[in-house]
């Protein structure tokens, strides 16, 4: 079964100030705030939510369809794409734009500060669902808003399932929009402060939205997941990491194990079970994407945590 993956592609560039920020921002004078931070520490990474879902669903064997808009500067992420085999059929590359990046300063304590540029992000609305035929399941992950509403729309009209994953774009959506884009879909997939936010943009608890549609998921950290579906609530354990080093790319870890699940039929907790296992397998590495398990080790991790075969 293929899998569209609608979203993001975007450079990350993190520095590391090797000191606290509060030590150097004055408060009484924030009106006339000019600073600079010294950071001897940088590196690039690649990232964006269609990236990072499409890298793991690689990792698990699948061949996804990457749907998502690029600049002119976008090259060595389209040799990576070679590099893995992943498609690059549906990646529309804009000449006069940059592709989507954040630059992020983190301290000793850390704090973050980021600027993001969206780039030809913005013009994710340019992509069609139809320009994919033989997609089958789908997931519409933050991208640009015109973007996410029309294919939302789009996979509804074609009654092509998909996952709703809102995340970060969350602000630049009314309550009425976020009920008009869960019409069709197979689920919604948020994490415990993004459903915050929905509850109270769409007034409906998380438990109600779940009569909408077949599972609404939300991932809890190290307290793993819950799921609403079929009338109950389910909660998936955490898989315990090897190490905690980054939470960068762990959602999108995460929902390519729901996604691999879906493909197979597999009913939304056994799918849970594996999206645990690819978060837990992406927090001991940094970036979104320098995780690099060989299929049968995610197998044996599922098979060791939940007695489930991959």
């Amino acid at each position: 079964m293929s899998i569209l993956v609608c979203g993001s592609l975007a450079y990350d560039t993190i520095m590391v100030f090797q000191d606290q920020f509060k030590r150097h921002i004055l408060p009484e004078q924030i009106h006339i705030l000019n600073v600079a931070f010294l950071v001897p520490e940088l590196r690039r990474e690649f990232g964006g939510t269609a990236g990072n879902i499409g890298y793991n669903l690689k990792l698990l064997g699948e061949d996804p369809l990457v749907m998502a808009t690029a600049g002119h500067d976008f090259e060595p992420y389209a040799e990576r794409f070679a590099r893995l085999g992943l498609s690059m059929r549906h990646v529309r590359r804009l000449a006069d734009q940059f592709t989507a990046q954040a630059f992020i300063t983190t301290d000793v304590d850390d704090n973050q500060i980021t600027a993001f540029h969206p780039g030809a992000m913005s013009h994710s609305h340019l992509n069609r669902i139809a320009d994919a035929p033989g997609a089958r399941l789908g997931i519409v992950s933050p991208d640009g808003r015109q973007g996410m509403i029309e294919h939302c729309r789009d996979f509804a009209g074609a009654r092509i399932p998909y996952i709703f994953d809102p995340g970060q774009g969350l602000p630049m959506f009314s309550g009425a929009e976020l009920l008009q884009m869960l019409e069709g879909a197979a689920g919604l997939a948020v994490n415990d402060y993004e459903g915050r936010i929905v509850e109270q943009k769409t007034g409906q608890s998380l438990e109600s939205l779940a009569e909408r549609v077949a599972c609404v998921v939300v991932t809890k950290g190290a307290e793993g997941s819950t799921l609403w579906t079929g009338g109950r609530r389910l909660d998936v354990p955490a898989v315990k990491p090897e190490a905690v080093v980054d939470p960068t790319g762990c959602g999108d870890a995460y929902r390519a194990g729901l996604l691999y699940g879906l493909a197979r039929g597999w009913d939304w907790p056994k799918a849970g079970q594996l999206a645990s296992v690819m978060g837990a397998i992406k927090i001991a590495h940094r970036g979104g994407q320098n995780h690099r398990p060989e299929r049968e080790a995610i197998a044996d991790c599922l098979r060791r945590n939940f007695g489930e075969s991959l």
